[in-house]
């Protein structure tokens, strides 16, 4: 009996023991395996988020700008290109007053539009864009035409005799002289350089007498295509007695095919009694039937030429023909000197 009792005593302390032992551990070591089973479930549940968007590609967006650029640097290359070819062919094909002709009613055209106040919303936006639209051709074409017009004065005072009436009028007095137009450059006289002495200009023979002469008959003027700062001084050596009435220099010659010429026409003489005296007179002169030619001046000593001519100019200075033109016409591929006492002769002889 005691020892049935030892026994359930001993097993009831065990009992105990296992017990506190199993409550502890419980309480103080929770259990993993519950907690992770909850997460795999919970992630098993829960959808994966989207991925990020993908970076946006540099190469696709520079290649889209630059079909951009591309595009706006060649449409304004053909505006350009466009532009230009139109403007040349108008400076070449029409003179600026045919254009300003042509294009009156495109420049009045911006001015010509009204709109009444009591006009739709939408016609007047309609006319506000054709306005905007009109004016720039408008002014662009007003813009060319000034711009033409200055650039055309400015050559003109290059290429054109510096007035249309070289010479002021003649005295009604001396309404029947003849003009002598004579050239500087080897009919008065003959410059050369050289490296020693540099520019040495040699007076023709007979000069003197030639202009003292002819200047009870004519009225002589000298056209040179040197510039008056080199004429004047010049010729106020050459002519001490001022037979000479006027000096016309290259402002008052016509640039033409990069050659300076004589315009007899810009004298405000009767062309009908005008006379070209030059070694160069089919070559420098806009009126070549106005010309007699004479054997140019090279520096010879024993040179006759300007005297020769004295008795043909006085006997037409003496006789004037209605038309000098015709006269040295009939001179054509002569020496007019020695055909004229030829002709002189043969008169005589009958």
């Amino acid at each position: 009996m005691s020892s049935i009792l030892l026994r359930c005593r001993l097993v009831s302390r065990v009992l105990k023991r296992n017990r506190r032992l199993f409550s502890s551990d419980v309480a103080s070591t929770p259990p993993k395996e519950p907690l992770i089973g909850a997460q795999s479930l919970v992630s098993d549940l829960t959808p994966p988020p989207p991925p990020p968007p993908p970076p946006p590609s540099t190469e696709a967006s520079n290649a889209s700008s630059g079909k951009a650029w591309n595009f706006l640097k060649y449409s304004l290359i053909g505006a350009i290109t466009g532009a230009t070819a139109t403007v040349g062919y108008a400076s070449y094909a029409y003179s600026v007053d045919e254009i300003e002709e042509k294009t009156k009613a495109l420049r009045a055209a911006p001015s010509n539009i009204k709109v009444a106040d009591d006009a739709p919303a939408l016609e007047k936006f309609k006319n506000r864009v054709y306005s905007s639209a009109i004016t720039v051709p408008a002014k662009a074409a007003e813009v060319y035409i000034d711009a033409r017009r200055t650039i055309e004065e400015q050559i003109r005072g290059y290429t054109e005799p510096y007035a249309e009436k070289l010479l002021p009028d003649l005295h009604p007095m001396e309404r029947h002289v003849f003009t002598l137009v004579l050239d500087l450059q080897e009919t008065l006289l003959y410059s050369y350089w050289t490296r020693e002495k540099g520019w040495q200009t040699i007076k023709r023979p007979g000069v003197d007498a030639f202009l003292e002469h002819l200047a009870q008959f004519y009225e002589i003027i000298v056209y040179s295509d040197y510039s008056n700062m080199y004429v004047d001084p010049v010729m106020e050596r050459l002519d001490t007695k001022h037979c000479v009435r006027y000096r016309l220099g290259k402002a008052a010659t016509k640039y033409q095919n990069g050659k300076h010429y004589r315009d007899l026409s810009k004298l405000n003489r009767d062309p009908n009694k005008i006379i070209y005296l030059s070694a160069h007179a089919r070559e420098n002169s806009l009126q070549p039937e106005n010309g007699a030619i004479i054997k140019p001046y090279k520096y010879e000593m024993d040179d006759t030429a300007l005297v020769d001519f004295i008795p043909f100019l006085e006997f037409v200075a003496r006789n004037p023909p209605a038309d000098i033109r015709q006269v040295l016409a009939s001179y054509e591929g002569r020496d007019i000197p020695a055909e004229f006492i030829r002709r002189s002769k043969e008169h005589q002889r009958f």
